[in-house]
């Protein structure tokens, strides 16, 4: 069981870059984090994000719970200047859990209240709120859907993960058509509420994502290049339309899949057998599932751009099948298994899939991601990356949960509170994970660090966690 931070400074990463032989940059000038940026009609104050991370804490008919408003209260007042809200589903059928939040005129009132109140905790925290923007993630949660898996292609190496089996049926083109309107009506109230931009989410092996890997997909969505972002295309292009010019259309998207990992022999995460050429997969080649392959990708950033997308966020792999890819951590959660790799190395994957779409996009605003697991050193890396040009922005995770005022703590203090730094223990994770709840599914935040709201609900996951091994260890005694 490798613990790998031990970092007590800045020469100790540079040290550690050079061991790894990998390409992580640091900057004692934090300036550039905190300049304006210019984003279609828009301007954003400073370069940080806030990343869509899902409570899991809405109530069953789709409006924000307590717990909900209580993040964004917590995010709006942190200081920075770009938002971006969690994932939204468009249809009751394809919410990732019984508590996702689904925008519809039923919803709408509450998600109205949800922006003014992160706003109004923007102004009494910050001031102004005129370059604060404050966006909504549009999804499908495809083969991830709560109750019932809808796959947009046959992946034999998915097959007995989440209910799916070879015999799952695809989403009909029919109904990939469709689709399209779901998105448009949701994105015309998402406008109504006052949300600043659209993200229509194509990562994390969602719907949007599988299409875009569906080599082996039959008919119009799968095959070709054209065929695999036909679907996006239409949904980004009808999208568009309908929004006036002061709102920005934005998407979250893979650059990168690879494929499934399991727990091996000692805990480590070991990939699935596979065969070449692989049948599925997003920004990589047939042959290697490993290494980053950012042709399509960059062409498919290139060709939104035409279809009026403003804002990329980068991501990585599925957090369901390869956690390490999106999440370098430190600690697994308990259904997980041990880093296969140094995390460093996870982090370097992020910032060059990114560093790759950004250089061949000059002047789009990109996102981004991979930063929470350098902790405290978190702010170096980032104004580098921005002073070099590999990113427009800052995208910060599971480090917003623990400190969601870690901005107004760089400004006050030029560095961050050490003792509310995630330490990537996974609990927000193993939490998500939890569904023996009244609701379906527990809240999830960070235990270590917001345990006047998350202490006690850790203990319950824990104690489930109790009973379940207690239960089959009595069964395998019998």
């Amino acid at each position: 069981m490798a613990r790998f931070f031990k970092y007590k400074s800045v020469a100790d990463l540079v040290a550690e870059n050079e061991r790894l032989g990998i390409d992580l940059r640091y900057a004692e000038d934090l300036s550039p984090l905190f300049q304006s940026l210019e984003i279609g009609t828009r301007t954003v104050g400073n370069r940080w994000c806030i990343h869509p991370m899902e409570g899991c804490d809405g109530n069953a008919d789709g409006t924000p719970g307590e717990l909900t408003f209580r993040r964004y209260g917590r995010f709006g007042g942190g200081g920075a200047k770009m938002i971006w809200g969690e994932a939204c589903a468009v249809n009751d059928r394809c919410r990732a859990n019984p508590r996702q939040i689904v925008l519809n005129e039923h919803t709408k009132p509450e998600f109205a209240k949800l922006v003014a109140e992160c706003r109004r905790a923007h102004r009494e925290s910050i001031g102004d709120d005129t370059d604060l923007l404050f966006g909504i993630q549009l999804t499908h949660s495809g083969r991830y859907s709560y109750p019932n898996a809808i796959i947009a292609t046959h992946d034999p190496l998915l097959v007995g993960r989440y209910g799916v089996t070879a015999d799952t049926p695809l989403i009909s083109d029919d109904e990939l058509r469709r689709l399209t309107d779901d998105y448009v009506a949701a994105a015309k109230l998402a406008v109504e509420v006052g949300f600043d931009f659209i993200d229509v989410k194509q990562c994390h092996r969602y719907l949007l994502n599988e299409l875009l890997g569906a080599r082996n997909r039959p008919g119009p969505y799968g095959g070709p290049f054209e065929n695999r972002t036909r679907a996006a295309r239409d949904i980004l292009l009808a999208v568009k339309a309908i929004l006036p010019k002061h709102v920005i259309l934005a998407t979250r998207m893979n650059g990168f899949d690879s494929i499934p990992f399991v727990k091996g022999a000692n805990d480590d995460g070991v990939p699935v057998a596979w065969d070449s050429p692989l049948v599925n997969g997003w920004g990589m080649s047939d042959s290697d599932p490993f290494t980053p392959d950012m042709s399509e990708p960059i062409r498919w950033v290139q060709e939104m751009r035409t279809l009026g997308v403003e804002l990329v966020n980068v991501a990585l792999g599925n957090p369901y099948a390869q956690p390490h890819f999106g999440r370098p951590f430190e600690y697994p959660p308990p259904d997980g298994y041990e880093s296969p790799e140094h995390p460093l190395i996870g982090v370097n994957r992020h910032f060059e899939c990114a560093a790759a779409i950004q250089r061949a996009n000059p002047g789009l605003a990109v996102v981004g991601t991979g930063y929470s697991y350098l902790q405290e050193f978190l702010p170096q890396t980032g104004a580098a990356n921005i002073r070099d040009g590999r990113i427009s922005l800052v995208g910060v995770g599971r480090a917003s949960l623990s400190q969601p005022d870690w901005v107004k703590q760089l400004q006050a203090h030029g560095k961050l509170d050490r003792k509310r730094i995630c330490r990537t223990f996974s609990y927000c994770t193993a939490i998500m994970r939890a569904k023996d709840h009244p609701l379906g599914q527990f809240p999830t935040g960070c235990p270590p660090f917001d345990k006047d709201v998350y202490g006690e609900i850790w203990k319950d996951v824990q104690n489930l966690e109790i009973r379940s091994l207690t239960a089959v260890s009595a069964k395998s005694a019998e």
